[in-house]
């Protein structure tokens, strides 16, 4: 109940952010409109430039604002709240080009005036950052690049539009109104510093080190990190943390990875990290005694969420593993003695990790230990190709009220899962899982 209370309340808060500047220019003596369609217009330019500004608010890991949903769940509506903020700028746009173009004046810098043109420049910003968004992958860009260009062009684009509204002066032309709309506007700026700046220093002074780089199968290592010179970090298995190797934390150079070890070992971290790209597929050669920076933790993906469960069934594809190794280690290392079952499908026998290690878990847990492969060897007892309906309904354990369910691995494995969940009568507000795909 009190993560409920406590979400109605960041939610109430982030209406009342969105919707402030539209409310304080209304307030007081308004100026002489141009019709409905003006007045329309006007409000959707507000609206949209409030809702992308706020953006900042979303990304920022704030750990007390992205409790109580997991910053998985914020990074999914921050992209959700990106397209209404653009749908109600270019609105914006189209109203006042179409209806009133004597507003919009020339189109050539030249000849418009400097807050005219930095409307124009902002909207094709803003339309910068959500394409390379959304088609970053199919359009080559790769993941630092992309977040140096998402940061420049969303902050270049947000203190354009303030220049246009602050240029234009329809609704800010009385003093206090401007002064509101400087300040609003700082809130936005202050932020861009804190997560560039402040929080980078301090990750700065709290270093790791690593300690080893253990190869796992399947093209797969695990990076082990201590503390250097501090107590480190306390986390709850299945949360993640941004992980900078070999660079600063100034710099753009950070990927998010889950905990792989156990959360009951104190100040040992561990990373099970899959080749995937040019920072993944380069964590071989990284070796002992480089520096590490860290921030973390965050998510909601644990079992430390519900120390009431009566049982916990996992999911797991590919490295979707790593999350719920954390939370099997950290059970058994806590003596745990609840019923778990754990599916765990992979591409071969080669590549699927920790199986020995799983093996030897269900000595430690009461654990049932479903392996799924698409390709197995000669002789294969188990299920075979990929996890399905069937053998979700075939495994789950009939009596299943007062489990929690976990799931990690690709979307299209998850959807079927949740799917199979739901007609077994498995309530949703059981059933968790992650929608990072960031990497």
């Amino acid at each position: 109940m009190s993560r409920v209370v406590s979400a109605s309340l960041w939610v109430g808060f982030y209406l009342a952010l969105v919707s402030a500047p539209l409310l304080l220019l209304l307030a007081g003596e308004i100026p002489p409109g141009g019709g409905p369609w003006w007045d329309l217009a006007m409000a959707f330019g507000f609206a949209g430039l409030a809702v992308m500004g706020v953006q900042f608010a979303l990304t920022a890991r704030l750990r007390r604002a992205t409790a109580p949903f997991g910053i998985d769940i914020i990074y999914y509506f921050h992209r959700l709240a990106a397209y209404i903020g653009i749908a109600l700028v270019l609105a914006h746009f189209a109203i006042v080009q179409v209806l009133h173009p004597e507003a919009v004046g020339a189109v050539n810098p030249l000849q418009a005036p400097g807050f005219m043109s930095a409307g124009r420049l902002s909207l094709i910003l803003f339309l910068v950052v959500i394409v390379s968004s959304v088609w970053r992958k199919q359009l080559g860009i790769e993941y630092t690049r992309w977040r140096i260009l998402h940061t420049v062009a969303a902050t270049a684009a947000v203190l354009l539009a303030i220049w246009h509204v602050l240029g234009v002066g329809y609704y800010t032309e009385t003093m206090w109104k401007y002064r509101l709309w400087i300040a609003y506007s700082g809130f936005w700026v202050l932020l861009v510093v804190y997560v560039r700046l402040i929080r980078p220093w301090r990750m700065l002074h709290r270093p790791y080190r690593v300690v080893e780089v253990r190869a796992e199968s399947g093209r797969t290592n695990t990076l082990v990190l201590e503390p250097d010179g501090h107590a480190g970090m306390r986390f709850a298995p299945g949360q993640f943390a941004w992980l900078t190797l070999r660079g600063s934390p100034f710099s753009f150079e950070e990927h998010p990875f889950s905990f792989s070890g156990s959360a009951a070992q104190a100040g040992r971290i561990e990373f099970t990290i899959k080749a995937l790209g040019d920072f993944t597929e380069a964590i071989g050669e990284v070796r002992p005694g480089e520096r590490a920076c860290l921030d973390g933790p965050y998510g909601v993906f644990s079992v430390d969420r519900y120390p009431a469960a009566r049982g916990f069934v996992f999911v797991a594809a590919g490295v979707g593993i790593a999350p719920i190794m954390s939370m099997l280690r950290t059970l058994a290392d806590r003596g745990d003695p609840r019923p778990m079952t754990l599916i765990y499908a992979d591409s071969d026998a080669e590549a699927m990790i920790f199986r020995e290690e799983l093996e030897a878990l269900k000595t430690r847990l009461d654990l049932e230990l479903v392996c799924v492969l698409e390709r197995p060897p000669e002789g294969w007892s188990g299920p075979r190709g990929r996890i399905t309906a069937e053998l979700i309904e075939r495994v789950v354990p009939a009596d299943h009220a007062g489990f929690e369910f976990f799931i990690c691995g690709p979307r299209p494995v998850s959807d079927i899962v949740q799917r199979r969940l739901r007609g077994i009568g498995v309530a949703g507000a059981r059933v968790h899982f992650e929608l990072f795909d960031m990497v």
